[in-house]
């Protein structure tokens, strides 16, 4: 027994000594350089984990106003190390609406043997923001090919930047962003995933801001926010009523490579009580760039950190070298 119990000692501290540091950058589309908004799931079928995200067509020449933000499907990369290192697999293949329409933001969850994604729908390729903007329904078996469900009706027609979070009942909550009311996070809930009720109601809105990501983690539901200046935080008991914590989290600049700006629109993993953040950067982006507009402000990377609390206040380095141990 002692021989087995040292042997486990030396095998662990062995593995420590070579677990491997995520890559800084995280991962940079290779078609077009524009990925955001990234959201990671388990793909159970490939044994690896899939990350989505909104493309954005950072090196489109000649482009027209924001129409480089536009006109674009859900990237994937996959990693098979735990997270650490991401490669490009390719667009999720969503047959839905004309060919110019936009998609963003995709939510990702699986339950009882299907993936549902809850997408941000922009039916077309613009050149500004004042167009509608929805969210729609799919599902999937492989996570890579979707079929329609539904469009949502929520409370405008200016909604976007869904999280879907099960609640203690089993009843599931979708926290969105309600353009037309501020830049404000409101709620929709459903018993089956398919049927949405909206709420009416605003839950936060101190700030604006988008891409809402609620999760529970150390006892307590947390809601991360991106506010342009940082990520604000917010903390619930109840999942309706949320107050904000004093600081944000990603505001102040780092030090690695494609990390030197605010961080934004997140999305968290909570893995074996371990809080993981996926959140983008647009590496040109800098106070001397300010109102430029250019391929190098507009191309945009993935970075990863890890949540830490200290004293009830979330707090995040993302100078930390962070080794990604997702289960």
């Amino acid at each position: 027994m002692k021989n087995i119990f040292f042997l486990l000692c030396f095998t662990m501290f062995y593995m420590h000594l070579n677990a491997q540091t995520a890559s800084k950058p995280l991962f940079r589309d290779p078609i077009f350089d524009g990925a955001a908004d990234p959201t990671v799931i388990w793909n159970d079928a490939e044994q690896k984990w899939f990350m989505f995200y909104t493309n954005r067509r950072a090196n489109l020449k000649n482009a027209s106003g924001v129409a480089w933000v536009h006109g674009t499907k859900i990237g994937v990369a996959e990693s098979s190390d735990n997270g650490n290192t991401w490669t490009y697999k390719g667009v999720c293949n969503i047959p839905y609406g004309e060919d110019d329409y936009s998609h963003w933001a995709p939510e990702v969850i699986a339950y009882e043997g299907v993936y549902h994604m809850y997408l941000t729908i922009v039916p077309g390729t613009f050149s500004d923001w004042k167009h509608p903007r929805y969210i729609a329904h799919f599902t999937s078996q492989n996570l890579m090919d979707w079929e329609f469900r539904s469009k949502l009706t929520l409370a405008t027609d200016k909604c976007i930047d869904a999280c879907v979070f099960r609640l203690p009942n089993g009843d599931w909550r979708m926290y969105y962003n309600n353009e037309k009311d501020g830049k404000s996070m409101y709620y929709a809930d459903s018993k089956d995933l398919y049927n949405w009720v909206d709420s009416g109601k605003k839950v936060v809105g101190d700030k604006g801001g988008e891409g809402p990501d609620v999760f529970e983690w150390q006892d307590s539901y947390w809601m991360i926010v991106d506010n342009w200046s940082g990520l604000g935080v917010y903390k619930s008991d109840d999942l309706v009523h949320w107050n904000r914590q004093e600081q944000n989290i990603l505001k102040a600049p780092g030090t690695g490579e494609d990390d030197q700006v605010i961080g934004g629109h997140p999305g968290i993993v909570v893995n074996n009580d371990r809080a993981f953040i996926f959140y983008f950067t647009h590496p040109g982006r800098t106070p001397e760039n300010k109102g430029v507009d250019t391929y190098a402000t507009r191309r945009s990377s993935i970075q990863v950190a890890e949540l830490e609390l200290v004293d009830g206040t979330i707090t995040c380095n993302r100078n930390k070298p962070v080794q990604v141990q997702l289960h």
